[in-house]
């Protein structure tokens, strides 16, 4: 990525470290299903696209990714201007980044516990 990439990732990591509590479910595969699920119905809806709608789950991501973007859009007016390509690499820096820190470098260990 080039610096106004990492830049821009920045910005949105913040935002959604802050605000969104779709990276926090109490498993970590759910975690990474729902980062996985909202980043790409996010990025379909930044891009022009409709959402994936055929299951129940879809659903449920499209309803998280539609207030994120709408609320990304209103703070990030840069994203306007993004191309398909940088939206698709800013939504992959994210997934990234979110799954090191809420996943592979979280210190709760119940997001492994066997019974869980």
């Amino acid at each position: 990525m080039n610096n106004v990439l990492d830049d821009q990732l920045d910005e949105l990591y913040g935002y959604i470290e802050e605000r969104c509590l779709w990276q926090f479910f109490s498993r970590s595969w759910d975690r990474q299903e729902n980062i996985d699920g909202v980043l790409d119905q996010a990025a379909r809806l930044l891009n022009g696209k409709g959402p994936a709608r055929e299951t129940p789950m879809d659903n449920l991501f499209y309803a998280d990714a539609k207030i994120l973007v709408a609320d990304l859009r209103e703070r990030f007016p840069w994203l306007e201007d993004a191309g398909e390509e940088e939206i698709r690499q800013l939504c992959d820096g994210l997934k990234g980044r979110l799954v090191d820190v809420v996943i592979t470098r979280s210190k709760n260990r119940e997001l492994n516990h066997h019974l869980y």
